[in-house]
């Protein structure tokens, strides 16, 4: 048994350097562009950068894969990480940064589109829950570990954008001495917008707003961090444990919606997370304690309303066609992901800072009130006809290839 799972192993410690190299690199850019007094425009249009090139990566990588090999293209999209790594702590410049983002973007969708495709060939039905798990918590792990290691480092330094290069180079180890089979070419991605829609309005307009809301806070939260002064250790934290909060959250809520209309625990916590956002924007917590403790509030809630809304939409769809509607629906929350940092930026500098959670709570409130009007509209599946709520990786490491890893896609493939 445990011969067997040791190609995977291999394979997650890959996906751990690289996920770790992520999280530091997306979280010390920020801080090291406030500290140099970037406009928070700029600091918005990295978050933005990155996640266009991200979508693009997932629609455009697999073409390349399929021509050069698994092995190859890993290496290329692992290297083009190092490099940008090195060269934003070598040229500290607004638009080179946001240049280098969208490249940064597109080499981790198709680095983490191989690994999680070499993942799902090695998966057999019989393992798939259980390596679906493992590499959720690599994920969770090593996108906290790395953001930690910001408080251990000076972000006026050049130390840090090394230790993210070192990462990203480490992640090439396993693949490029692995003995496993390479695996089969990576799917086409598609977004079938009015087929989306159609299957569940209520979900594709709820993965676009979270989208908005997540991708404001993922970029502009450690922006907030260091305006209100909670230190650089404070920053990491903060934005750890929102992500934490929410992949603690994910299977409880879930249950929740297992026993109901999931349509009004989406409506419900979308509302409860715009409540806390709208409180943390109103009473401008300056303790670090209750700056942490409100964010944790604010993350164990908002990072549970993708899931939520991707469990509905296969609610009303076909087993067989699980991965193309999750598929899309990732690619509308990139679309989404691109919209919510500038929004954010310009309240930010119009108002506060505390007003990136105004950016979020305007988006949450108009999914709960979308939300609620479609219920009205439209009679909820049958607690007997749905599956059970399953957890999903966190959004901003997910590709539609980590999808097929889910023990629910079984049904579309030919195992």
């Amino acid at each position: 048994m445990f011969a067997s799972f040791g190609p995977i192993l291999a394979l997650l410690r890959g996906t751990a350097f690289l996920l770790a190299a992520s999280g530091l690199h997306s979280l010390l850019l920020p801080l090291r562009g406030q500290a140099e007094g970037f406009s928070t425009a700029s600091l918005g249009l990295l978050g933005t950068a990155w996640a266009g090139g991200f979508v693009a990566g997932c629609l455009f990588a697999p073409r390349l894969v399929r021509r050069v090999g698994h092995v190859r293209a890993f290496g290329a999209f692992a290297a083009s990480g190092a490099i940008v790594a090195l060269m934003t702590g070598l040229v500290i410049e607004p638009i080179v940064w946001i240049v280098l983002r969208v490249f940064t973007g597109f080499a981790m969708a198709g680095a983490f589109m191989v690994i999680e495709s070499w993942l799902n060939e090695r998966a057999t039905n019989e393992n798939r829950g259980t390596v679906f798990g493992l590499y959720m918590m690599v994920t969770y792990a090593s996108i906290m570990g790395g953001q930690m290691i910001v408080a251990f480092g000076d972000v006026t330094s050049d130390s840090l954008f090394m230790v993210a290069g070192i990462f990203f180079c480490l992640a090439l180890i396993p693949t490029a001495v692995s003995t496993a089979d390479t695996p089969r070419p990576l799917q086409g991605v598609s977004l079938d917008l009015k087929g989306l829609y159609a299957n569940s309005p209520v979900s594709v307009i709820a993965c676009l707003l979270v989208g908005v809301a997540n991708g404001a806070w993922g970029t502009l939260g450690a922006v907030y961090g260091a305006r209100i002064g909670i230190g650089t250790a404070g920053i990491a934290l903060m934005m750890s444990l929102t992500v934490v909060a929410g992949a603690a959250m994910q299977l409880p809520v879930g249950r929740a919606s297992d026993m109901t209309d999931r349509r009004n625990v989406l409506a419900g916590a979308a509302f409860l997370t715009a409540l806390i956002g709208l409180a943390i924007f109103l009473l401008q917590p300056r303790s670090d304690i209750l700056v942490l403790t409100m964010t944790a509030a604010y993350g164990a809630l908002a990072y549970t309303l993708y899931s939520i809304a991707v469990a509905h939409a296969n609610d009303h769809a076909d087993a067989a066609d699980f991965v193309k509607v999750s598929g899309g629906l990732l690619l509308l929350y990139g679309f989404g992901t691109m919209i919510g940092p500038v929004i954010g930026a310009v309240l930010m500098d119009w108002l506060r800072p505390d007003a990136v959670f105004l950016a979020t709570a305007i988006a949450h409130l108009l999914l709960a009130g979308y939300t609620v009007v479609r219920i009205r509209a439209r009679a909820p599946v049958p607690i007997g006809g749905r599956e059970s709520f399953q957890t999903l990786p966190s959004e901003r490491a997910a590709t539609p290839e980590s999808l097929r890893l889910d023990p629910r896609s079984e049904a579309a493939t030919d195992r």
